[in-house]
């Protein structure tokens, strides 16, 4: 296969040279320039000179996010993971808070920027995104990264695509039917959110010009479960996408390979770890670690994102070359809940409250009894539903498929609160 083609056509030897070259030529970059990482480097004992081929790639240490978050607190507002002067930089995004409450805060240069949104050009010809699609954001524009560079991406491309920031819900919907939109860019719950607002309205989205739903930030894009409801609902196809703040856009669900993420290894080189150990993940089966190559402004090596992942062993149906990711981002290793012995993740939960179309919301409130974990699952059933058989019918469900007996009771219609970013469904009390 020619360089000349598409980077994910590439053979294998192929890409290994592109990772291999962007690698070496952005730490020449990077360090010493960077006080972060040659500060880093320089602790681990680690000269980057020695980094010559992809498989001296493991000799870098990890890089974690509560890393970042102290750097940042030792150094405001931006931290030292600065390769240029802050003069440099003209975009400034945040993640939505990290464990101690504080977001990270991400500086772009206008190269690091731009090759962000090749990462969606990237990503648009995957998803089979057409000259005449019209897009929407429903979403506010604010620091959070969310769609911003899925926005300018696709008006690059020429498309047509309408910010949905600052407005309600009905608005948006009526700027959705009125403009003939075909594709919606949000998170799962806001979704189905503007799904439950239009029925209220009498409308019908599955009659809208809505044919593609391109859902981040929540593992509901993975959930099959939640991906049933919204394609239900809206009539429509839903891709699931993933990227971070600190990382940016880096995989996508192909047009023709459904639940699976293929990872753009042109932008970054991704590995696959065991948690507990930090060695590769011999199943193929754990933490998914993403070096990225073109963000060189605030760059990131071996960074463990905390998603779960599995890689998928059959081969892509049209031939591409890029690591695959079966069923998607299946959990958080920070997410991870211990109930009498047992791990449970809350997406595991919400596949299984999904099944019940009764269920217009819910929310998992997190207790400790006699120093143990216990759960209280809420939820907030349709106004005809049957709240009692409802909750027996999900513990019951839970109990069978996760093996603890949960609390699970209704609450009033309409109690619950609504989400327009990423959902925080999770509250821990006590």
């Amino acid at each position: 296969m020619s360089r000349g083609s598409w980077p994910e056509l590439w053979n294998r030897s192929e890409l290994a040279d592109w990772q291999e070259t962007c690698l070496i030529e952005q730490l020449k970059e990077v360090v010493p320039a960077n006080p972060f990482w040659k500060q880093k480097f320089q602790t681990a004992g680690i000269d980057p000179a020695s980094i010559r081929s992809l498989a001296d790639l493991s000799l870098l240490p990890f890089t974690t996010k509560s890393e970042l978050a102290k750097d940042q607190s030792a150094f405001p507002p931006y931290g030292t993971n600065l390769t240029f002067p802050v003069t440099d930089y003209s975009r400034l995004h945040q993640t939505s808070g990290t464990t101690t409450g504080s977001p990270l805060r991400w500086l772009d240069t206008p190269a690091s920027w731009n090759w962000m949104l090749d990462c969606w050009s990237t990503i648009y010809r995957l998803l089979g995104l057409r000259r005449e699609d019209r897009l929407c954001f429903p979403f506010s524009f604010g620091p959070f990264l969310g769609f911003w560079a899925g926005f300018e991406g696709a008006a690059r491309q020429g498309n047509l695509c309408l910010a949905a920031g600052g407005m309600s819900s009905e608005a948006r919907l009526k700027l959705i039917f009125e403009n003939q939109v075909t594709w919606l860019g949000c998170t799962p719950t806001y979704a189905l959110r503007l799904a439950e607002v239009a029925s209220l309205q009498g409308l019908d989205v599955s009659q809208s010009s809505v044919r593609a739903i391109l859902v981040a930030g929540e593992p509901g894009g993975s959930i099959p479960s939640v991906r049933a409801r919204i394609a239900e609902a809206w009539g429509a196809r839903v891709f699931d996408h993933w990227g971070m703040t600190e990382l940016g856009p880096m995989a996508t669900e192909c047009e023709d390979d459904p639940h699976c993420l293929t990872v753009n290894e042109s932008a970054c080189i991704p590995e696959i770890i065991n948690p507990d150990t930090g060695g590769t993940a011999i199943d193929g089966r754990g933490e998914l670690v993403i070096t990225s190559l073109g963000r060189t402004g605030s760059p990131l090596f071996r960074y463990r994102t905390g998603d779960l992942v599995e890689l998928a062993q059959s081969p892509h149906p049209s031939g591409r070359n890029w690591m695959r990711l079966q069923g998607g981002i299946l959990g958080r290793t920070d997410d991870m809940l211990v109930i009498r012995g047992n791990n449970v993740f809350p997406s595991s939960i919400e596949a299984i409250i999904r099944e019940f179309p009764a269920v217009v919301e819910f929310r998992i409130v997190v207790t400790h009894h006699r120093e143990m974990m216990h759960l209280r699952i809420e939820i907030e059933p349709q106004t005809d539903a049957d709240g009692i058989a409802l909750a027996e019918a999900i513990t019951g469900r839970i109990k069978q498929r996760l093996q603890f007996l949960a609390e699970v009771m209704t609450v009033p219609c309409g109690s619950l609160p609504r989400f327009e970013m990423k959902a925080k469904r999770v509250v821990r009390e006590g």
